[in-house]
């Protein structure tokens, strides 16, 4: 019999892929013969470009820490050298932490960052649920407060705080200087708490008044434990605020048996000696645990930081 069949020639790629997916068309040729590139592509060169910047940014941020922590294995003599570590060595790191007080600093600042993270998450997240969920007097001038306090820098800030730290016999010690920095990160953590409440729904607060917990039980029983990457976030700015922080630690704690880690770098590189081994040996090991904190968190930081910022 016939083939009545009629040749269309060879299937095009629309036709030789699974029926009802079309490949997109390529796009036309343009002068000469060279493809037009769709909006939003780069070119060669444009591509090119973007990967240097990225790898120069990324060596300008790695080079510090990585000759920071070279210098740290280098001979005293030898801190300023440009070579890597020819001499390798832990003298300095011997010398931190058997011939000075870097473990009483280690200790003082510990106990410092534990009570001023637990008082400021808890303290944060109180305001930030009660900014959320209650209406009361005063409380857009509570709001506006705690955003205004973050707009003072802290030369301004020193002397009232060290009066008050005077008068209350507060200086030189550790409570003074957890007082300071709760000040600094409760009103950021409170409003970016209060952003975080905003996004849980108010119906898991009427279920807990309905089975008969109180305002609070429903906060620390239902609320909070949906709050977890806010409380994240809370508790690292805490940390942050005051594991790296000098100047309040600078005025406040003068005792060499009462300074901190930042404040105790300070006695190896000063107008008297210069001891710059024993300096970024303490830097590396002042930098181990903010990194471990920020391991463990890291994973809460980018969705606490953004629901803070959105809905608050």
């Amino acid at each position: 019999m016939p083939n009545h069949a009629t040749d269309t020639g060879p299937a095009t790629p629309a036709e030789a892929t699974t029926p009802g997916r079309a490949v997109p068309a390529t796009p036309p040729p343009g002068p000469g013969g060279k493809r037009v590139r769709k909006r939003g592509e780069r070119g060669p060169l444009a591509s090119l470009a973007l990967h240097l910047g990225l790898l120069a940014a990324v060596v300008v941020a790695v080079f510090p820490p990585f000759w920071l922590l070279v210098t740290s294995f280098k001979p005293r003599n030898e801190a300023f050298g440009l070579d890597l570590v020819k001499d390798f060595t832990t003298e300095n790191y011997t010398h931190v932490l058997g011939e000075t007080a870097f473990l009483t600093w280690f200790g003082n600042s510990v106990l410092v960052v534990v009570l001023t993270v637990a008082l400021g998450v808890f303290i944060a997240s109180t305001t930030g649920y009660a900014l959320s969920r209650f209406k009361f007097p005063g409380m857009r001038p509570l709001l506006w407060t705690l955003l205004i306090t973050q707009m003072f820098p802290v030369a301004v800030l020193i002397v009232p705080l060290y009066n008050l730290m005077a008068k209350f016999q507060l200086l030189n010690q550790p409570i003074g200087l957890v007082i300071t920095y709760l000040t600094i990160a409760v009103p950021f953590c409170a409003w970016m708490m209060k952003g975080f409440f905003d996004t849980i729904p108010i119906s898991i607060d009427e279920s807990g008044r309905v089975d008969g917990l109180s305002p609070f039980g429903t906060f620390w029983r239902l609320v909070m434990p949906l709050a977890k990457p806010g409380i994240a976030v809370t508790g690292f700015y805490s940390f942050v605020t005051a594991w790296a922080e000098v100047a309040y630690a600078s005025a406040f704690m003068t005792g060499e048996d009462e300074l901190t880690l930042a404040r105790g770098l300070q006695t190896f590189v000063n107008q008297y000696t210069q001891d710059w081994g024993s300096m970024t040996a303490a830097a590396v090991l002042i930098a181990v645990p903010a990194a471990l904190v920020f391991g463990f968190a890291q994973r809460y930081l980018i969705s606490g930081m953004t629901a803070g910022a959105v809905k608050s």
